[in-house]
């Protein structure tokens, strides 16, 4: 039976020592090749002197996460399944890493769960910890948040305050003629400003203009200022 070949990336000299001896007590795990220095790590991954089924890559090295980017490199370098470890549970840190290709996550403390993660990756079975997946949905939802905080300010920046109790009023139902009655202006120039909004938004009615600024919560149905 062949083992597993395994890559072992990490800047802590005794865990790496630690670790490195206790996968090699697995019958059909062995540790090939280790490395503190993310220098020298890159170098052996961009020659991939020595092939490895599964890296288990330090996120955290020099202070910085190297590793993400070393993961990057190796996963597309040598084809080798990249398990990410660390002391830390970081939010961006998981997202970022899954990004640059690793297929797993592993925490430092939890190091007992580290031969079955190499055997689920070594045999393409990897799934996501639920810690893992909680904080990829905490990032996810993050940056959702962030797309519409920045949708909402480029609508805010886009359309003036009179545009918006115009269309504020088309929400609630009011025809041109009447808001052009309401405004106490010309039907025209109803049409010019609505037109004028439709050409900045893109849309091609006043009701889908409408809708998309009430969906980003800019409408306010009991902010009539005309009553």
């Amino acid at each position: 039976m062949s083992s597993i070949k395994v890559w072992i990336i990490e800047d802590d000299p005794d865990w790496l020592r630690g670790l490195t001896a206790f996968l090699n007590k697995e019958q059909d795990i062995e540790v090939i090749w280790t490395e503190s220095d993310p220098r020298q790590a890159q170098l052996t991954i961009q020659t991939a002197t020595q092939a490895a089924d599964v890296i288990l890559m330090d996120i955290m090295m020099d202070g910085k996460p190297e590793g993400i980017e070393l993961a990057d490199e190796a996963s597309r370098r040598t084809g080798a399944r990249v398990i990410m470890l660390t002391s830390m549970e970081e939010k961006e840190l998981i997202f970022r890493s899954f990004q640059a290709g690793a297929i797993d996550y592993q925490i430092k403390s939890d190091f007992e769960s580290l031969p079955a993660a190499v055997r689920a990756a070594y045999a393409k079975q990897s799934t996501i910890s639920a810690a893992a997946a909680e904080q990829m949905r905490e990032e996810f939802r993050r940056l959702k948040l962030v797309e519409r905080e920045f949708e909402v300010k480029k609508m805010e920046d886009l359309i003036t305050p009179s545009e918006l109790q115009l269309l504020n009023l088309i929400d609630q139902g009011y025809s041109q003629s009447q808001i052009a009655d309401k405004l106490v202006v010309s039907l025209r120039t109803v049409k010019n400003h609505v037109n004028h909004i439709l050409k900045k938004l893109r849309l091609p009615g006043s009701k889908e203009a409408a809708k998309k600024v009430k969906d980003l919560g800019l409408l306010n149905k009991d902010d009539d200022s005309t009553k």
